[in-house]
C-alpha cells in the first residue's frame, strides 16, 4: 500500500491521487466518498483534483475531466461534458460550482448556477481568451 501523492476534499469525503494517476476516495457518498460510478475513469492518468464543498472534478493527463459527488454542486457534467472532454488547463471552484479554462482560452462552468455554474450570460465576454 502506499504511493499517495496527494489528497483532496470537499466537506465531507476526500480523494487521494495516487503516483499511478489512480483515485481512491472515501468518506459521505454523497459528497463524493463514492466513486464507483466513474471508477474505470479514474484508474489511470489522473493529474490533478478540484473540489466543491460537494463534488469532486478530476483532470487526466489528456487534458479531460471527470466529475463525481453531488450532482447538482458540481458532480454531474453531463450537460458540458463534450466541451470538457479535452484540453482543460485548470478548474477554479466556489461552494457549488465549477469553472475550467481551455487552451484555447474557452471557459466551461457546471454546478448550481447559484454558485457559477451558468456562465451563459457572460460567454461573449470570455471570447479574448481567458487565462489562468
Amino acid at each position: 500500500a502506499g504511493g499517495v501523492q496527494h489528497i483532496y476534499s470537499t466537506s465531507c469525503a476526500f480523494a487521494a491521487v495516487k503516483r499511478d494517476g489512480s483515485v481512491v476516495t472515501w468518506g459521505n457518498g454523497d459528497y463524493g466518498g463514492d466513486s464507483r460510478d466513474v471508477q474505470e475513469q479514474l484508474a489511470a492518468g489522473v493529474q490533478h483534483i478540484y473540489s466543491t464543498s460537494y463534488a469532486f472534478a478530476a483532470v487526466k493527463r489528456d487534458g479531460s475531466v471527470v466529475t463525481w459527488g453531488y450532482g447538482d454542486f458540481g458532480g454531474d457534467s453531463r450537460f458540458v461534458q463534450e466541451q470538457l472532454a479535452g484540453g482543460v488547463q485548470h478548474i477554479y471552484s466556489t461552494v457549488g460550482a465549477f469553472a475550467a479554462v481551455k487552451r484555447d482560452g474557452s471557459v466551461v462552468t457546471w454546478g448550481n448556477a447559484h454558485c457559477g455554474g451558468d456562465s451563459r450570460d457572460v460567454q461573449e465576454q470570455f471570447a479574448g481568451g481567458v487565462q489562468h
